[in-house]
């Protein structure tokens, strides 16, 4: 599948599901289980390497698992990479092409200098990006406004403003991550103007009513992950007390 045929997947209402994963072998399970599309997960990818997330792995490292899980399966591959890991973003658009992605997700948030960019500075870097990939990438631009804020309707404003730009400079679709209030998402699909991704939470709209709010595109992102990390944990405590979980 080329990255005009991921376009395509992205309708509003009608939405692209996106498992997240983490290695070779989960991306396998995502297209057996018949997802047309793998996307990758930094954090649980970074977790899987022993690094934190927010850039903590070295680039060479989080491209490996990457291009790994590209081979690994016949699907198209979008890759969660991050905030550029301090690369030019042409170089950024460059590696992935090389590694055999279609996709990529590319955050606001500076995680050398902390906070997050300047709205114009970002989408000159969203910009870089897809002059360096062409139509090659489908980019998943993050919008990080809604991380920690108490009050949603209280950045919706600026992260209506700063998804517009991102669409403008080039940006495919845009992701105002961990948004739980379903007005305030609804209000943001409704006034971004381009396909919107979003993400089911605890506490917040599931997968149906993401889809009824308008939205193009969900991603899991560590949410299978944590359940399957979850499992495992829980599996260990029983071999811990003497019994087998199987």
């Amino acid at each position: 599948m080329s990255a005009e045929a991921l376009r395509a997947l992205h309708v509003p209402g009608k939405p692209l599901v996106l498992p997240n994963v983490w290695d070779a072998d989960t991306a396998r399970l995502v297209e057996a289980a018949g997802f047309p599309v793998v996307a990758t997960s930094s954090a649980a990818v970074a977790a899987g390497l022993g690094q934190p997330d927010g850039e903590g792995a070295p680039v060479a490292e989080m491209f490996g698992a990457a291009e790994r899980i590209v081979r690994a399966v016949s699907v198209p591959v979008t890759v969660d990479a991050e905030a550029g890991y301090g690369l030019p973003p042409a170089e950024v658009a460059t590696r992935l092409l090389a590694l055999g992605a279609v996709g990529c997700n590319f955050e606001d948030t500076d995680h050398a200098g902390g906070g997050r960019r300047p709205v114009a500075e970002q989408a000159d870097r969203i910009a870089g990006l897809r002059r360096g990939a062409g139509d090659g990438l489908v980019i998943n631009a993050r919008v990080d406004v809604f991380l920690g804020a108490e009050d949603e309707n209280a950045v919706l404003a600026e992260a209506v403003e700063r998804g517009r730009a991102y669409l403008a400079a080039g940006a495919d679709c845009v992701y105002p991550i961990l948004v739980r209030s379903p007005e305030v998402l609804g209000e943001f699909v409704r006034r971004v103007g381009g396909p919107v991704n979003a993400a089911p939470l605890p506490g917040g709209p599931g997968l149906a009513e993401l889809a009824e709010l308008g939205v193009a595109r969900i991603s899991l992102g560590t949410g299978l992950w944590r359940h399957v990390r979850g499992l495992l944990d829980a599996a260990l405590d029983d071999i811990a007390a003497g019994k087998l979980p199987y």
